[in-house]
């Protein structure tokens, strides 16, 4: 899990929720529009704002690319019967069809809603989940699956749910390893970056460090690839090949990007960058990181492009006019398949609102809006 989350488990373990969300005011649904009209092949994107654990704060914005309008909290307003609106803490988002499904960890539960409108159908029950693929008419969640805690000794180990998409059911688990975060599916086989997040808090040895794989056919786990330790994110490049991020310990060993040869089922090479999330475009892996340096008590924030094809660190800087000097927290990221630009989130101090900042394909700012709190989670609404 991210490091702003096991903090803030550690805080409410000491002072409570009480007093986190004292003087910050709840923002109504509202619109501003930030940019004119954008021809390309999709509808806009909806933008999946965490809310900080215990303040049932996740919140749903949407940005219209016809009319350049960025609106906040459509779900609350499309929505009104729905007790405690979307739920606490939002950990992913995903369109399958036309359904749009949106991952709440900390209320347990995956809200799925019209993709088109985001007016809600249901919702799919399961404890402490994290992330979401789909193959095949299914989906599969990632889920923690015993409760919300920093434990060494923690018991419950996690598991895949595979839920048929088109009754909403959970039709199968699959066992894997201590807290399972990122998830992908390519080549009938499914990953999952094992992370020993709730256990590995003081002892770095107790981290999980590899990544499970599962025949999509069998519905079971096959073997475990060793990559290192406390891994978040999983994702295949356009050849099947696997990119995988570990968090490492926030102590002595730092986060790193690991390649699995997809015909070896093996890490075979290494790249020496820390990375928060990523975001791939074609050949173009974009990457942040918001490391906690131990030395000077602050967060060292890197961005960065690596070539997938050669494998190279081939830029520093994808954010070219100094804006990335106004960035507090980068916390998400998104790069629009025909335009280019370049999308990343600030969750500035993660109790307030953050920020959305939009850039051209060179890097150059061209508006930025207030969003939700904690915006985090991006995903295109293709045109119907």
């Amino acid at each position: 899990m991210s490091r702003h989350s096991l903090c803030f488990i550690a805080l409410l373990l000491i002072f409570g929720i009480s007093s986190c969300r004292k003087d910050v005011a709840v923002f109504i649904n509202d619109g501003v529009k930030v940019d004119s009209a954008v021809k390309n092949n999709f509808a806009g994107f909806y933008l999946l704002n965490e809310g900080n654990m215990g303040s049932n704060k996740s919140t749903l914005d949407y940005f219209d690319f016809a009319t350049g309008v960025f609106r906040r909290n459509i779900y609350a307003v499309i929505n009104p019967n729905v007790p405690k609106e979307l739920g606490d803490v939002g950990n992913d988002i995903a369109i399958y069809g036309n359904r749009l499904y949106a991952v709440i960890n900390a209320s347990n539960k995956v809200e799925v809603m019209e993709a088109g409108t985001a007016r809600r159908i249901g919702q799919i029950g399961i404890p402490n989940c994290r992330y979401i693929k789909f193959d095949k008419g299914f989906a599969y969640i990632t889920s923690y699956a015993g409760p919300i805690e920093i434990n060494p000794d923690y018991k419950q180990k996690g598991y895949v749910a595979k839920v048929d998409t088109a009754t909403l059911t959970i039709v199968g688990k699959c066992i894997v390893g201590y807290q399972p975060d990122g998830i992908e599916i390519t080549n009938g086989k499914i990953y999952v970056a094992n992370s020993g997040g709730y256990m590995g808090a003081g002892n770095t040895e107790k981290y999980e460090r590899t990544v499970s794989v599962i025949d999509v056919a069998t519905f079971k786990e096959e073997r475990r690839i060793d990559v290192d330790y406390n891994l978040h994110h999983v994702k295949a490049d356009k050849r099947g090949d696997l990119w995988v991020t570990s968090r490492g310990d926030y102590k002595q060993l730092p986060s790193r990007l690991y390649f699995i040869d997809k015909e070896k089922q093996q890490v075979t090479d290494v790249l020496p960058v820390a990375v928060s999330n990523y975001y791939l475009d074609g050949d173009s892996l974009y990457i942040y990181s918001t490391a906690w340096s131990h030395i000077t008590h602050s967060n060292v924030i890197t961005y960065g492009i690596v070539n997938t094809l050669t494998h190279q660190l081939v830029s520093r800087a994808f954010i070219t006019d100094g804006t990335d000097k106004e960035i507090e927290i980068p916390y998400g990221i998104m790069v629009h398949p025909d335009t280019k630009d370049i999308y990343v989130t600030d969750a500035g101090n993660y109790v307030s609102p953050g920020l959305l900042y939009c850039f051209t394909k060179a890097g150059k700012k061209k508006w930025s809006v207030r969003t939700g709190d904690i915006p985090a989670h991006f995903v295109l609404l293709p045109k119907p």
